[in-house]
């Protein structure tokens, strides 16, 4: 009987090994499969998109002399600034918040201009506030008290449109999605990957490098991966730069967020102010904020540029050109801003689409459903998504990304702890439980022989 207790405590201890091999491969297997890029997700509406166009829609049906700029409440619903009661009814008869305000968006771009006008003071910038209603003008540590004292004489004579505010820090291009490139000039980020239909090319900031810049995947200037082709700055701040044919171009648009991830992007989009909002870059990689104004006016040293998307995401050196986003939607790429990401501060986007239209290519790698929301039976777009709070917002699809240089191969991936560590250290365990089992058995066979061979020869 205690023999039979034995066998059957050896044969679940073997079969016991022999699963947790088998379990642990699984694992390996499952771990190693994971960090292959995953299927494009369907194209899903951006609640935020779609109440952003429901506000500008009604900026353009009732003109810029009975609204004032349009931003998303924090409770992902659209506000439109209003001048009069009957613009007010229009706006809540379309589904969105009207707001009194005492200035027009023909005041405030009036404001505007009248600051464009005036002599060019590096260090300083302004944007359209539509929540305060408001024309909010900034200017660094740089600004000279003389300068500061002709912006606020300036405001004075432009009116109560116009708030003045001193910030810390210095306006900067953050020079030296969201790989590092290298050039000359110094170190930038890649944006985003787009196409002419024949050309594949990376679309980064203006400010990187001018026409002809070579750029490399390292820093010792060994591996070149392309050279810029057509750039826009001062002015705007946007370049393109074509990948060579024997450089691991990627057709895909899978933004890196770090730590071997990345977002994927599946349309492009128009920022709302009040929006949440991604950016990732080289220096500081993957970071949050929102927007706070549009249409903004940057004075760099180097330049002026105009129409910028303004944000409380932090950016430092070597982010210039990296992606902004949300949801999935891509925004624009970094131009600069002031502060650094331990006091936080205010960074500036070139707005994508704008880029793209002037350029004349498209994202690369987008889905067929991408190009536009989807139609409701009734004829207006699908909102199946529901109104979600830009607090709310969530970064697209997550997966693993590709590094600029190569592809991880499989034995990176195996040789990652995080991925297939639990799955081999059960290998390794059951290999060690079968071993000792074996001898176990061997020996206890070893032993039952001699007592047999003593007994049987005395």
């Amino acid at each position: 009987m205690r023999h039979a207790r034995r066998r059957v405590v050896k044969r679940v201890v073997r079969l016991t090994a022999a699963g947790g091999v088998i379990c642990g491969a699984l694992m390996v297997t499952q771990a190693a499969m994971a960090t292959e890029p995953a299927v494009t997700p369907p194209a899903t509406p951006s609640a935020v998109l779609s109440a952003s166009g429901t506000g500008n829609g009604l900026l353009t049906e009732l003109g810029s002399e009975r609204t004032a700029g349009t931003w998303i409440a924090e409770d992902g619903s659209p506000v439109v600034a209003v001048t009069d009661e009957k613009a007010a009814a229009e706006v809540e008869q379309a589904g969105a918040r009207p707001k009194m305000v005492e200035y027009s968006g023909e005041d405030l771009k009036s404001a505007t201009e009248a600051l464009r006008s005036a002599p060019r003071v590096p260090g300083t910038s302004w944007s359209i506030d539509p929540a305060s209603n408001e024309v909010v003008v900034r200017a660094d540590s740089t600004v000279s008290k003389k300068d500061w004292s002709s912006l606020t004489d300036l405001a004075e004579e432009i009116g109560g449109s116009v708030r003045m505010e001193r910030t810390e820090g210095a306006y900067t291009m953050r020079l030296n999605g969201a790989q590092p490139i290298f050039g000359t000039g110094g170190r930038c980020s890649i944006g985003f990957n787009v196409t002419d239909g024949e050309n594949d090319f990376m679309l980064t900031a203006g400010h990187c490098g001018p026409e002809g810049s070579v750029w490399f995947s390292d820093d010792q200037g060994r591996q070149e991966i392309g050279r810029t082709t057509e750039t826009n700055f001062p002015g705007a701040d946007y370049s393109l730069v074509q990948y060579l044919q024997d450089a691991p171009s990627n057709k895909t648009n899978v933004v890196s967020v770090g730590d071997g991830r990345g977002v994927r992007i599946t349309s492009v989009g128009d920022a709302a102010v009040g929006q949440r909002v991604f950016r990732s870059g080289s220096t500081s990689g993957f970071r949050n904020g929102e927007v706070t104004g549009l249409d903004a006016t940057v004075n760099y040293p180097e330049g002026t540029v105009t129409g910028l998307i303004e944000t409380t995401v932090c950016a430092e050196p070597g982010d210039s050109g990296g992606p902004l986003f949300s949801e999935g939607v891509a925004l624009g790429v970094t131009s600069g801003g002031n502060g650094d990401c331990d006091a936080g501060g205010t960074t500036f986007f070139q707005p994508l689409s704008d880029a793209l239209d002037d350029l004349g290519v498209q994202l690369n790698g987008l889905p067929q459903s991408a190009a536009q929301p989807t139609a409701a039976a009734d004829g207006s777009e699908d909102d199946s998504q529901g109104a979600a709070a830009p607090g709310s917002a969530e970064p697209g699809a997550v997966e693993s990304v590709e590094s600029i240089e190569a592809a991880s191969d499989l034995l990176d991936r195996l040789a990652d702890p995080r991925n297939v560590g639990p799955g081999l250290l059960v290998i390794a365990g059951s290999m060690v439980a079968l071993a000792a089992t074996r001898f176990i058995r061997t020996e206890q066979d070893r032993q039952a022989y001699r007592r047999q061979y003593s007994q049987s020869w005395g």
